[in-house]
């Protein structure tokens, strides 16, 4: 007659058979943790959303034309997006996102960008230091007019907003 050899847990056989189930369940615990805690923060599933103030456009200087407007850009959203492109019924050419930069002695250097961040529950504050948007008028302005302008957004779609035309300083 054999004998047949029963399987008998052992103390070593149930302490790694515990360690090896710790593991992900430590693992999913951390991972709840931090999804909880984006909820509860109200990030989850929230998308761009942005809003558009403070439009400004300088009043062009002399017999030029070409000038740059301002606008503040606030993403309310749990989201990223980015500004694509602007446009308005009062231009006439190309309006174009530049970004300005200080290169030393009082001299700026100006460089057109395609796009521009703008960070879930950030703000772009446009300035002439800065972003801007470089346009040509296509009317005589004068300082206190309303210029319409639309802000192309990669999530959130077009945005309608006014600035109004200052004198520059």
């Amino acid at each position: 007659m054999t004998q047949q050899s029963l399987w008998r847990p052992t103390r070593r056989r149930l302490t790694d058979t515990l360690l090896a189930a710790l593991a992900p369940v430590a693992v999913c615990s951390i991972a709840l943790g931090g999804l909880t805690s984006w909820v509860g923060a109200g990030k989850a599933g929230s998308p761009a959303r942005i809003a558009v103030s403070n439009g400004r456009i300088f009043l062009p200087y002399g017999n030029t034309t070409e000038t740059a407007a301002f606008f503040d850009v606030t993403n309310l959203g749990g989201a990223d997006d980015r500004l694509l492109g602007v446009t308005s019924s009062a231009t006439s050419g190309e309006i174009t996102l530049s970004r300005h930069r200080m290169i030393g002695s009082g001299v700026a250097s100006r460089a057109d960008v395609s796009s521009a961040a703008v960070p879930a529950g950030g703000q772009v504050s446009m300035s002439p230091g800065s972003l801007d948007v470089t346009l040509t008028a296509k009317a005589h302005m004068r300082a206190g007019d309303l210029v319409p302008f639309t802000l192309r957004f990669e999530h959130s779609g077009s945005v309608e907003t006014l600035a109004v035309v200052i004198r520059p300083g």
